[in-house]
This record gives C-alpha cells, sequence and structure tokens, in this order.
C-alpha cells in the first residue's frame, strides 16, 4: 500500500505560515491534484511530502510508516520538478541510471529497467545525448522516465509541464494520463493550470492561503462549488459573479439584481429561502448563458439583457464580453451567433445552474 496522509500539516516561514493545519489522504492508486493560485501553499505542501521542507506540526504517513522525519531518499518516492533537474553534464542514460547505480544496483537490472521506460516514453535514440541537445518535451520524458526506473511508491509532480509550449503541454497531458493508467502508482501532482488538474486527476484538491478549500472528485468540484473562490478558480472562461438579492412575491421566489430579475427554480427555493431578504453574490457559469435567437425556451430558462463590448471567437464558441446593467457577464455562445460588439443581445440564462453565495461568509448557499 502506497496511501499517503498529511495529519494537521502546517508549516511557517518566520511569521508567515505557508500551509495550515492541512489534513489530506490520497488513497493507494490514486491520482491526486492539488491547485491553485502562486503562493497558495500548494508546492509547499507537496515539498513536505517528499522531504525537502520540514514540517512546523504534524505527521505525514506513507503506507503505514510515519515518515514525518525520514530523510527523502528513505521514503521511496521519486519527484519530477518543474526545471527537469537533469545533470548537464550526463547523458540521457546516465541521468536515467545515477540513482539506481547510487542504490548499487546490479548493472543487468539497472539497464533492463532503463530499455523498458524507453519503451514507454519512446526514448530510443536519445541515450548518448546531453540534456542541451534535447528539446524540452524530450527533456521532460527524460525526468519521468528518470523517476519511473526507481519504481517508487509515490510519484511527486511539481508543476512538470508549465514551461513546454502549449500545443506539446497538451500532448504530455496524455501521455501522463496513459503512464499512470499502465502504471498505477500512488500520484500527487502540483499545477495552477485547473485544466490540467480537471483532466488528469482522479481528485482535485483546491487550495487557497494555505488552506484546502475544496476537495473531490473534478466535476464534482466544478459542479458544486463550495465557496466563491473554487467557484471562481476552476472553469475557464471564470464564473460570472453578480451583485444581487434574494426577494419574495406572491409566494415566488426571485434573484433580482441590476438589470435582472430570475425565478427560482423550485428544487432551490428550500435551499434559498435561507437568503431571504439578504444581499448575495449570483453565480453562473458562461457556457449556462445562451444567445436567445439560437436557442429554444427550455426549463430553467430565465431571460437577460446586455450590451456586448468584446467579441471573441475561439472557433467552437464565442466569448462575448458583456454587462447587463452594472454587471459584467461573459458568455460562450455558438459560433453561429451574429452578436457582435457594440451590439444588445437577449440572453437565456439557465437558472437551474446557477449558485448563490453569502456575501459574508463566502459560502454557497
Amino acid at each position: 500500500m502506497a496511501e499517503i496522509r498529511l495529519v494537521n500539516v502546517t508549516k511557517k516561514f518566520s511569521d508567515v505560515t505557508a500551509v495550515k493545519d492541512v489534513t489530506l489522504t490520497a488513497m493507494d492508486k490514486e491520482f491526486i491534484a492539488l491547485v491553485g493560485p502562486s503562493g497558495c501553499g500548494k508546492s509547499t505542501t507537496l515539498r513536505m511530502i517528499a522531504g525537502l521542507e520540514q514540517l512546523t506540526e504534524g505527521e505525514i504517513y506513507i503506507g503505514d510508516i510515519n515518515v514525518t522525519q525520514m530523510s527523502p531518499r528513505d521514503r521511496h518516492i521519486a519527484m519530477v520538478f518543474q526545471n527537469y533537474a537533469l545533470y548537464p553534464h550526463m547523458n540521457v542514460y546516465k541521468n536515467m541510471s545515477f540513482g539506481l547505480t547510487l542504490q548499487k544496483c546490479p548493472k543487468d537490472d539497472i539497464e533492463s529497467r532503463i530499455n523498458d521506460v524507453a519503451g514507454i516514453l519512446e526514448l530510443y535514440g536519445l541515450f548518448k545525448r546531453k540534456p542541451k541537445e534535447l528539446s524540452g518535451g524530450q527533456r521532460q520524458r527524460v525526468a519521468i522516465g528518470r523517476a519511473i526506473v526507481r519504481k517508487p511508491k509515490v510519484f511527486l509532480f511539481d508543476e512538470p509541464l508549465s514551461n513546454l509550449d502549449a500545443k506539446l503541454r497538451v500532448h504530455m497531458r496524455g501521455e501522463l494520463a496513459k503512464l499512470h493508467e499502465r502504471l498505477q502508482t500512488t500520484s500527487v501532482y502540483v499545477t495552477h493550470d485547473q485544466i490540467e488538474a480537471m483532466t488528469l486527476a482522479d481528485r482535485i484538491v483546491v487550495m487557497e492561503k494555505g488552506e484546502i478549500m475544496q476537495e473531490g472528485p473534478p466535476l464534482e468540484v466544478y459542479n458544486n462549488p463550495q465557496n466563491l473562490f473554487v467557484a471562481g478558480f476552476i472553469g475557464s472562461p471564470s464564473m460570472n459573479f453578480l451583485d444581487a438579492r434574494a426577494e419574495k412575491e406572491n409566494d415566488i421566489l426571485y434573484v433580482t439584481g441590476d438589470g435582472f430579475k430570475f425565478t427560482v427554480p423550485e428544487d432551490r427555493r428550500d435551499r434559498y429561502t435561507m437568503a431571504l431578504g439578504r444581499e448575495v453574490t449570483l453565480g453562473i457559469r458562461p457556457e449556462h448563458i445562451f444567445d436567445r435567437d439560437l436557442k429554444g425556451p427550455f426549463p430553467g430558462a430565465e431571460e437577460m439583457c446586455a450590451k456586448i463590448e468584446v467579441y471573441e471567437p475561439m472557433g467552437s464558441q464565442v466569448v462575448l464580453r458583456s454587462v447587463c446593467g452594472s454587471n459584467p457577464v461573459v458568455a460562450s455562445v455558438d459560433p453561429l451567433t451574429k452578436a457582435r460588439a457594440h451590439h444588445d443581445i437577449t440572453f437565456l440564462v439557465n437558472t437551474n445552474k446557477m449558485h448563490l453565495f453569502d456575501k459574508e461568509t463566502k459560502k454557497v448557499y
């Protein structure tokens, strides 16, 4: 078993708390992603698992073993860094074999392991090259290969794709997904790119200011954000946030704001009654806002009039940046739209997909 458990882990640098009382479990064979903006504590958390940072408080277990005070090399982990961390004076073969040589593995075993990994990662023909003679993608494959040959209990990835160009990053995401499916090694992956986290991980952990804001399967976190931060961080383009108020007329509950008035769907009325008479933040994702001229009526559809400021054709969709009253509104609509910048438009908003957040606590109703 290679389960990873963090129990009440805290890390302080002088008077700055980088990680605050984090309790988290990565199950055996699970791929989890720590995601959040720069400075949220995700890389520090990973480095504590690796043993590269000492804990201020708490404990870390790998399997049944408390590794809190163990050195990195005794933890049976392998780490892939953002900058690859290859030895510049060694060729590819020596980079991959170096750790095994230090462990005094038999030469035949080393050669067998490296050949196996070279087949998986298509590294044949590169053995004699040095890192400076490789492309970014090749260097990254060598760094991953060096980790695999050690047959660790745990893989730790620290933003491994951030130095690659966009097209190669997408390709390597697919390669990493296939690799995990094949190796089934417990993996913790750190990234600021929420698309990487969503596409790669079995479970994502959203962090902010050293704390876990929410964790769960990617689509669960996407569809049911627990607070304003998670709602705004996960999803691209980001969720729209509109100033609103929950009101009741003739026993019907509405969410109203500058330029809109939405009837609350029946299945949400009990939850949103708690917000009655209060100032709230209405959240709605751009993909849940449609051009009325291209979308017929549907359950939960409510109209919203806006003025388009920016028209952004993206190929498979068009992003319309507009204003409704005093609220900026972004919509991802069908590319067949006739809407253009400076035009007025009537949107259909899917209120079955809206979220209400408390203005003070930032938590979802």
